[in-house]
Parts: structure tokens; sequence; C-alpha cells
């Protein structure tokens, strides 16, 4: 199975980052691996303690379906294919923030999961992560 490096994670963790000071948010960033393992994290000065939490819930999220965390939450509705699924595995979350990332290959390495702001915000600085993981 295909793993993000160290070197990967902490790239995609300097990007999001920068996109966050780009336009002005304080984010909680998780990088998880293959296995939706924590493999790196930072926390921005002054970014919210609740959402420590939430963005590695997250990228753990984005690993275990391998799509977007969004996505995900289309499908949760009442009445959707996958309603309640965010009472499984521990807690899920089902809002956008969180990426699969994938290599040049196209598999699957780990994901992402940023959270601090709204979900329009989070996403963003999740896909900032997302593009400089190859």
């Amino acid at each position: 199975m295909a793993d993000i490096t160290a070197d990967q994670a902490h790239l995609a963790i300097t990007a999001a980052t920068k996109k966050a000071e780009e336009i002005g948010t304080k984010m909680d960033i998780a990088v998880v691996d293959a296995g939706a393992n924590l493999k790196a994290f930072l926390r921005m000065d002054d970014a919210w303690l609740g959402s420590i939490d939430i963005a590695i819930k997250k990228a753990k999220t984005a690993r275990f379906f391998n799509m977007p965390t969004g996505s995900i939450g289309q499908l949760s509705q009442p009445g959707g294919a996958l309603y309640n699924i965010e009472h499984s595995n521990g807690g899920l979350i089902s809002f956008p923030g969180g990426i699969p990332l994938k290599n040049s290959s196209g598999q699957i390495i780990g994901a992402i999961g940023v959270s601090g702001s709204s979900v329009e915000n989070d996403h963003a600085v999740a896909e900032a992560g997302v593009a400089v993981v190859d």
C-alpha cells in the first residue's frame, strides 16, 4: 500500500498554513497516512481548541471513505444512502474540510483535515494542502 511520507505531509501542512494566512484565518490542520493514523498536525497560533479534534476527524473520515467530507455530508442527509454514518467509527465529520491525498499515480496515500473557520474556508485551505502532494 502506498503511504504519505513525512516530507509530503509537512508540505501539505505548510501549503495549507500559507493559504489560511492569505485568507486571514487561524486553522487546525491534520494529515493522516494511508492507515488513517495521524502523520502531521499543526495548530496555528490562536486557532480554536475545539477544532483540533474536528480537523483530525475530518482527515480520518476522508481517508476511511476515500472521498471529501463534504461529499459524505451530502450522502448522509435524511433519506440519503449514508444517513447517520457520522455516528460510526467513533464519530465522523460530514461537512467540508477533509480531502483524500493522492500520489502522482493517483493512489490515495492519506488525507488532510482542516477546521477553524467557515466550511468554505476549511475546504479551501485543505485544497491548498492537496495541491502540493504528488
